[in-house]
């Protein structure tokens, strides 16, 4: 039997092989990782969410735990995921948020990276992994972006220390969005749970 001549492979123009060297869109290098979130899709970054805030747009923001939830909360068309440290009493049945290590909100926070394809996703900082020095709030907040595949962190309440800690983490590079009203975290000073502060 006779068999046809070997297919001899086409090589690129020079101008589509400049064309595969171009600067990514935006949104397919913003926030990935091991995360699958999709290249096709336009991301939510902290500049979209700026600009949507400066035309009187209403920032949406919702809590999910694992891939599930975060799949149907960034079909709705969230803005904002956030991987709450609430997550110590919603899933692991702890009595107060205090008791979650940073690593099982770890766990949370790949599960809905790979879950959220086109929100900008922020992960907590847990209660005792951040408050004694700034650079201890850059360690958790590095790992948070690495290790946890989100977009930004966020950080409980608004006193000077926690400012402080603010500036640390944004000087570093990294996003930080801020938590007023509700403060879990300070469940020991304020002698329960209290909400404080209804305007930013």
């Amino acid at each position: 039997a006779r068999f046809p001549p070997p297919a001899v492979p086409r090589h690129s123009s020079s101008s589509s092989s400049a064309a595969a060297w171009d600067k990514l869109p935006e949104g397919s290098v913003y926030g990935t990782g091991s995360s699958p979130k999709s290249h096709a899709v336009k991301r939510v970054t902290t500049r979209s969410l700026s600009r949507k805030h400066a035309e009187g747009g209403k920032i949406t923001v919702i809590t999910a735990y694992d891939f599930p939830s975060a799949r149907q909360v960034d079909t709705a068309g969230a803005d904002v995921i956030l991987v709450g440290d609430s997550a110590g009493m919603v899933v692991h049945g702890y009595d107060t948020t205090l008791p979650l290590t940073l690593d099982e909100l770890l766990s949370h926070c790949r599960a809905v990276a790979r879950g959220a394809r086109r929100a900008l996703c922020v992960g907590d900082l847990p209660f005792g992994t951040y408050e004694s020095s700034v650079s201890r709030c850059v360690d958790a907040s590095v790992r948070v972006l690495k290790e946890g595949v989100m977009d930004a962190v966020k950080i409980e309440g608004g006193n000077e220390s926690k400012l402080e800690l603010v500036r640390g983490v944004v000087s570093a590079g990294i996003a930080v969005m801020g938590h007023a009203g509700l403060t879990p975290q300070s469940i020991s000073v304020l002698g329960g749970v209290r909400s404080l502060g209804r305007a930013a």
